[in-house]
């Protein structure tokens, strides 16, 4: 799976989320990916269920074509004040 199909499918179940996924810099194996989440989803919700949204989201790609994901979410209001 690449990152613009994991892009797509965070994209498409969770709420109005926007979703940049890339490979890690000095990562070569495709199934090691980065993912940076923004979405009004995850508003009142502590981190861990926020990631968990996303695992959801991308239910047994998980196991299977995801090896490991580095995860960073946030509401609209967090992301636009970095």
């Amino acid at each position: 799976m690449n990152a613009e199909d994991v892009a797509e499918l965070i994209e498409e179940e969770i709420e109005d989320a926007r979703a940049t996924v890339t490979q890690p810099r000095g990562v070569h194996d495709e199934d090691h990916l980065a993912a940076v989440v923004v979405s009004p989803a995850f508003e009142g919700k502590p981190l861990v269920q926020q990631h968990q949204l996303v695992y959801d989201a991308l239910g047994e790609h998980m196991t299977t074509d995801i090896h490991a994901l580095e995860l960073k979410t946030y509401t609209p209001a967090e992301y636009e004040s970095q």
